[in-house]
Order: C-alpha cells, then structure tokens, then sequence
C-alpha cells in the first residue's frame, strides 16, 4: 500500500514538473514573439511618420583609428571600406587622421581618395591636420598638393591676383600678432612664417680633457758690457690642452617672418588661437582691403589681406619628407 502511494507521488511529482518546465519554456517563447512584434510596429509607425528607422549602433569614430598600430595599416583598413560604403570608409579615414600621428600625405593625395578629396567639405581641414603633422613646411608641402590638383593656394599667390584667388583655399603657416573685436566677431593679425633649419654640432658619448703645463728655470752668468760681470735668471712656462669628443650634425627647425601679413576673421572668440605660437592656417581668402589711412580709390595705397579662417592646426617640432 505504502509503496503503491510512493509511485503515485512520485509520478505527480514528475508530472507537475513537467508541467512547470513546458509552461516556462512556452513563457519565454511567447515574451520573445511579443518583444519582436512590438519592435516591428514601432518601426513600421516610425516609417509611417516619414522618420529614418533606428540603425544599429556602430564602433566610434575615435574607436576606428585606434584599433590599429601604425597609421599605415589605418589607412588601409579605411580604403578596403570604399567598396562597399564610401561615407564609411571616409569617416575611417577622419579616424586615422585625428586619432594617429597621421603624415601620409602621399597616401591621402592617392588616386583612392581622389574622388572624396574633391566633394568632401571637411577635405581641405584633413590635408591641413596632415600637413601640420608633417612638421608644417607649407611651401614644400603645397608643391605636392599642386602637383595632384588640390585647390588649396599660398598666400603669395593670392595677393598677385586676388581677383582668381578669392573665395578659395589658402594655406599658410602664421603667428598671430594681435587679437581685435569688429562688433561680435574677432579678427586676428596673422603674421605669416616660413621655415628653415639651423645646423649646430651636438657632443655625444664621452668627453675626455688633457691639460699640461711645464715650466723651465735657469741663470746665465758672463760680461755684460758696462755692468761688468752678472748673473741674469729667468723662467719659461709652456701650457697644453689636448681635448677629445664625439660631435654629430644637427639640424633644429626654426621660423622666419616672410614679410606678409593679412587679417583673419574668427566666427568666435578662441582662447587657443593666441600669440606666440606658430599655427598651419586654412582660410578663404576674401580679397585685398584697404589699410586706414588710404583711399579705396587709390590703386597705390596700401592694401592687406582678408581672410576667413576656416581651421588652425599647431605644427609637429619634426619635419617628415
């Protein structure tokens, strides 16, 4: 009897375990059908209303560039997006170039990103960053730029003839002389700067120094004419300096004023873009204005350069060639 009761009890146990086990599984099932079917009415009523669906979330921007170890592997990663999603591929190579110590202007000027160079707003501020990370040699580096079409233009070149040149891209390596306000935007006094290069000698390893110093006595003694006969002495000293050291060439950067100058005007005040520090410009150029005291009639009085500055950048201390 005892036993019958065991097996029937056991047998319910099992039995309403079973029961509990399917009803959990048949639970979560019908919490996940109801989950994705909420989720595709609200994106149905979102495309009702005329609003862009939620896309998944994406790695970050600042994520892309440091993924990589070398800023060449960057670059190659982001052109194997073009394929498939130019946008992609070209915020890949933002990525690169804000988050890496980026001086591939040889890359970025490729035929690869050619097409984006040309229609992308933001292309111009890249190739700035860039060349202001390949130490800031404007000069050198705007002959390449020249060589594959780039608009972007010297300061020079647009004060010859500012009827050509205004409202396109210049680029220019400055100091700002002196920060004025016209009404609620500053102006800048850019003073533009070219670079050279001094050499000097710079000790290496061990320095070693001999000094030496000998000193020779005696007396001669005999007739010297009217004082008869004495005795004359003396010294002589003798010093030696022998020095060994092992020197290298070196060559530091430095910044010389070209003689130009123009106006910079800033959409706001910006406590970083401040005098004594050199800076990579990018601006458009708006024209030639006349200095105060001349006459805007007067072909001969002096004129200076506006400018619209549109991104500074503070130059790498080493120059990449």
């Amino acid at each position: 009897m005892s036993k019958g009761v065991a097996r029937s009890g056991a047998a319910l146990l099992c039995a309403v375990a079973v029961v509990g086990c399917g009803s959990s599984r048949h639970s979560h099932s019908v919490d996940a059908q109801e989950s994705q079917r909420r989720s595709m009415e609200e994106r149905s009523a979102l495309v009702d209303r005329g609003e862009p669906a939620p896309r998944p979330s994406r790695p970050s921007e600042k994520a892309f560039g440091a993924r990589y170890a070398t800023p060449a592997q960057c670059e190659v990663a982001a052109r194997k997006l073009l394929p498939t999603s130019r946008d992609e591929a070209w915020v890949a190579l933002r990525s690169c170039v804000q988050y890496s110590h980026f001086t591939l202007l040889g890359a970025l000027l490729s035929d690869a990103w050619a097409e984006e160079l040309r229609v992308r707003p933001d292309a111009a501020q890249m190739i700035a960053q860039v060349v202001a990370k390949r130490g800031g040699s404007v000069d050198g580096e705007l002959k390449l730029l020249h060589e594959r079409k780039v608009p972007i233009f010297g300061l020079a070149a647009a004060i010859a003839q500012p009827d050509i040149y205004k409202g396109r891209y210049v680029l220019l390596r400055a100091q700002v002389a002196d920060v004025r306000s016209e009404g609620d935007k500053p102006t800048v006094w850019l003073v533009e700067q070219e670079l050279g290069s001094v050499e000097s000698e710079q000790p290496v390893g061990y320095a070693t120094r001999k000094d030496s110093v000998s000193v020779h006595s005696g007396a001669v003694g005999g007739d010297v004419g009217l004082l008869g006969r004495s005795n004359l002495g003396g010294q002589i000293s003798t010093s030696e300096r022998e020095q060994n050291a092992s020197t290298v060439r070196r060559f530091d950067n430095v910044s010389g004023e070209t003689g130009l100058e123009a106006l910079g005007r800033l959409p706001n005040a910006d406590p970083f873009f401040a005098p004594g520090k050199d800076f990579v410009v990018l601006a458009r150029f708006d024209g030639l204005r006349t200095t105060s005291g001349g006459s805007e009639d007067d072909d001969d009085a002096p004129k200076l350069p506006v400018l619209t500055v549109v991104g500074y950048y503070e130059p790498h201390p080493l120059v990449v060639y």
